[in-house]
């Protein structure tokens, strides 16, 4: 959790963007230092500054932080991505997790393959051994309720999943480094 105030004493983002003196117990100046205002511009771009406020004030103080990075979370996304926002990627993510899946699972069956056709042949060794066995996925649990979209002015578009191909999330994922794939 960042300090609510840094040695001058400078107001939080929040108090900064909204133009207002930032109070000692300012409800944002936890999870909005002065040295990120981008990320309290697009959360209340996105949520509105008195429904993040409402939120907040609802939740128990060890819980504000992990909505504040959800919320910011969510904000980032939905601005480079109005249509899908975070559930945009993580169809991404699916679909590529199910594309990785049926190339092991290719690999697997050449290595089968491979192994049965030198084990005829009197070829020392069992390849069919080293065939990858992966651990099967945990079964899908439901997710847990996000604050998120409990607010007022969130778009409802956001409890929507994809459909079709998605969004082109080649400069929006982290791990990417800005290129298209």
């Amino acid at each position: 959790m960042a300090s609510s105030s840094n040695s001058y004493n400078s107001p939080c983002a929040a108090c900064k963007f909204l133009r207002r003196k930032c109070m000692p117990g300012c409800i944002f100046a936890p999870y909005f230092p002065p040295e990120e205002p981008h990320k309290f511009a697009n959360v209340h771009k996105i949520f509105g500054a008195s429904n993040v406020t409402k939120l907040l004030n609802e939740l128990l103080p060890h819980q504000r932080e992990d909505a504040v990075n959800s919320l910011a979370y969510e904000a980032e996304a939905r601005v480079r991505d109005p249509v899908y926002g975070c559930v945009g990627a993580i169809s991404y993510l699916q679909r590529q997790v199910h594309r990785l899946q049926k190339e092991l699972d290719a690999a697997n069956a050449d290595l089968a393959h491979y192994g049965l056709s030198t084990s005829a042949a009197g070829t020392p060794g069992n390849v069919v051994d080293l065939v990858f066995q992966p651990q099967p996925l945990p079964p899908q649990q439901p997710p847990p309720l996000n604050p998120v979209y409990r607010l007022s002015g969130a778009n409802p578009v956001m409890n929507q999943m994809p459909r079709g191909t998605g969004g082109s999330y080649g400069t929006f994922l982290p791990w990417n480094n800005g290129h298209d794939q």
